[in-house]
C-alpha cells in the first residue's frame, strides 16, 4: 500500500523534500544475509537523494541514484523478511567518498584510501616510452590495512594498469587495431572524462567514458566508444574488513562499423597484481572451479582470486563475473609467469559488437588482507547472483 505523502520542511540546512513514502518489503531467500547491498528500481515520485528505511527498531539509510534505490541488510535469516517505510532524514556522514582532485577521483571508505581512477593520461615512469601513456584506469588499490595489490606500467608490460577494459585481437574496417598492446602502435585506448562522482552512507561511485581508437586509420579513428558506471560500497565491517565494489562496462559501436573479435586468449576486463608477486611462485591464482595457474587458464569462472605477499603480508584480489555478463561465465586468462588476469569473452570464439549488439559485462571486486576466505567469497557471490528480492508498495 501506498502511505500518506511526508513532508519534510527546511530544518537544520536541510533543503525542502516531498516524496509519498512507500512499504518496502525484502526476502531473504534461501539464504542468511549480512552485509548485502540490495538494489531496486525506485518509485518514480522519491527523487535522487538519501533517505532513511524504517523497521520495527531499526533505521538505516538509503541511497537513490540514476532512478535506483539502494541499502544495506544486515541480519536477515534464510526464509525471512522484513519491511521497511522510507522516510525523510537529514543528511548525515558519508562513510563511502568519491571526490576530485584535478583530473584524479580518490574512493576512500571510512576515511582510508580505496583506489584511484585516472581520468587523464598519466606520464610513464623513467624507462616507459612515450607510446604507453594512458589513462582512463583504477591504480593504487589498497587492502584496508594499507597494501597495494596492484602495479601499474610495470616494466615487463608496460601496457599493464591496475585495473582496464581494452581488446586486443580486433578487425575494424579491414584493419587489426591492437587496443592493449599499445607499443605496436596500431591501437589505443583514451579517457574522454568522468562525471556524477557521489559520496553516501551507502556507496560512492561515478560514470567514467572511453574510447578505443584505431591509429591505422588515416586520420585515427574511434573504434568503441565504453562507459564505466563504478559504485564502492559501505561493507566490510565483520568479522574481518574488506573492500567492495562494482564496475559495469558499456560498450557501443563509434561509428557504422562493427568491431569484429576473432577468438584470442587474452582482451577485456584486466588485472595486474602488486610489483611483489612478480615472478613464478610469488603469486598465486584460484578459481571458483578450485583451479590455478596449471590448470586454469582458458577455463570458464564465476570469481578468480589473485594475491600473494606484500612485505610479508598475504593480501589479494577476488574479481567475480557477474552473471548476466556477456558470455557469463566468461573465460579466465591465468599468466603463467607473471601476476596478471583477465576475464576474456573472445577466448570462447569469435564476436562482434556491432551498432545494434553492444557490449555488456559487470564485475564486482573484493580487496582483503590475508590469504582467500572461500567462505567469504562464496557469501558475496551469492549475494551478487542471487540477490534479495524486493517489492515495493
Amino acid at each position: 500500500m501506498k502511505y500518506a505523502a511526508l513532508i519534510a520542511v527546511s530544518v537544520f540546512g536541510i533543503s525542502s523534500l516531498c516524496f509519498a513514502a512507500h512499504q518496502i518489503t525484502v526476502a531473504a531467500g534461501d539464504r542468511d544475509r549480512d552485509e548485502t547491498i540490495v538494489s531496486f528500481p525506485a518509485p518514480t515520485d522519491v527523487a535522487v537523494g538519501t533517505y532513511q528505511i524504517h523497521a520495527d527498531n531499526s533505521t538505516i539509510p538509503l541511497q537513490v541514484r540514476a532512478g535506483h534505490a539502494f541499502f544495506r541488510l544486515d541480519g536477515l535469516k534464510a526464509g525471512q523478511s522484513r519491511t521497511y517505510i522510507i522516510e525523510p532524514t537529514r543528511m548525515g556522514l558519508n562513510p563511502v567518498s568519491v571526490k576530485a582532485d584535478g583530473s584524479v577521483l580518490h574512493a576512500t571508505f571510512m576515511g582510508k584510501p580505496v583506489f584511484d581512477y585516472q581520468g587523464a593520461p598519466v606520464n610513464p615512469p623513467p624507462g616507459v616510452e612515450p607510446v604507453f601513456k594512458r589513462g582512463g584506469y583504477i591504480n593504487h588499490i589498497l587492502t584496508p590495512s594499507g597494501l597495494r595489490v596492484d602495479d601499474d606500467y610495470p616494466l615487463n608490460h608496460k601496457h599493464h594498469h591496475g585495473i582496464w577494459s581494452v581488446w586486443t585481437k580486433t578487425e575494424f574496417e579491414g584493419r587489426h587495431p591492437d587496443f592493449w598492446n599499445m607499443g605496436d602502435k596500431t591501437g589505443t585506448a583514451e579517457p574522454r572524462g568522468f562525471k556524477d562522482d557521489f559520496s553516501g552512507p551507502v556507496a560512492g561511485g561515478f560514470h567514467a567514458e572511453h574510447q578505443m581508437i584505431d591509429l591505422k586509420a588515416k586520420p585515427p579513428k574511434a573504434a568503441i566508444n565504453e562507459q564505466w558506471d563504478v559504485m564502492v560500497y559501505n561493507v566490510g565491517q565483520r568479522p574481518k574488513p574488506y573492500y567492495l565494489f562494482d564496475i559495469i562496462v558499456h560498450q557501443q559501436c563509434a561509428s557504422d562499423s562493427p568491431l569484429v573479435l576473432p577468438e584470442y586468449r587474452y582482451g577485456g576486463m584486466g588485472f595486474r597484481g602488486a610489483t611483489e608477486w612478480n615472478g613464478v611462485g610469488k603469486y598465486t591464482f584460484l578459481t571458483s572451479e578450485g583451479l590455478d595457474v596449471k590448470n586454469g587458464n582458458g577455463t570458464r569462472a564465476r570469481w578468480c582470486y589473485t594475491g600473494g605477499k606484500i612485505d610479508g603480508k598475504p593480501a589479494g584480489v577476488t574479481i567475480f563475473c557477474g552473471p548476466d555478463s556477456f558470455r557469463a561465465p566468461q573465460p579466465v586468462r591465468l599468466n603463467p609467469d607473471q601476476p596478471f588476469f583477465c576475464y576474456s569473452p573472445p577466448a570462447m570464439g569469435e564476436f562482434s559488437i556491432t551498432p545494434t549488439t553492444p557490449y555488456y559485462a559487470r564485475y564486482r571486486f573484493l580487496v582483503a588482507d590475508g590469504d582467500p576466505d572461500k567462505q567469504l567469497i562464496e557469501k558475496i557471490w551469492n549475494d551478487y547472483a542471487n540477490p534479495p528480492t524486493v517489492t515495493v508498495q
